[in-house]
């Protein structure tokens, strides 16, 4: 079954400039508990990050294995891809900067808009500001 997480897995291997994905993982803590899924208000933390090539992924559920055997305390997973050039992708130290704007980001709800979001199922979540 292709799934969206397997769509940008394809769209970033077809890119011209190889591709680093930058994951980040963070648990919401919801200030507002209402039953209407799109009225849901609350904050966002940051729990851990990492990169990876498309290639050392290959189906969301792994994702969620490996990120849960590191840490089991996040709903969402914020995706955003760092392209390098036509031979070779960006390295993990390269991406560590840009990990950090996410962090940031995440942190102060500035240009979240910017980033694919799924919860642990495969879910595509999309951010408001209120």
């Amino acid at each position: 079954m292709s799934g969206m997480f397997s769509d940008l897995l394809l769209k970033a291997q077809e890119q011209s400039e190889k591709q680093r994905l930058l994951f980040l993982f963070a648990k919401t803590d919801e200030t507002n508990k209402s039953r209407k899924r799109e009225d849901k208000k609350g904050s966002i933390e940051p729990k851990m990050v990492v990169d990876k090539l498309p290639d050392e992924l290959s189906e969301f559920s792994a994702l969620v294995k490996e990120a849960d055997s590191i840490n089991k305390d996040w709903d969402f997973v914020f995706i955003a891809s760092l392209g390098g050039d036509s031979n070779t992708p960006p390295t993990t130290e390269a991406a560590e900067p840009y990990l950090n704007k996410m962090t940031n980001d995440v942190m102060t709800g500035n240009n979240i808009f910017r980033y694919v979001v799924f919860d642990r199922n495969e879910n595509p979540i999309e951010i408001t500001a209120n």
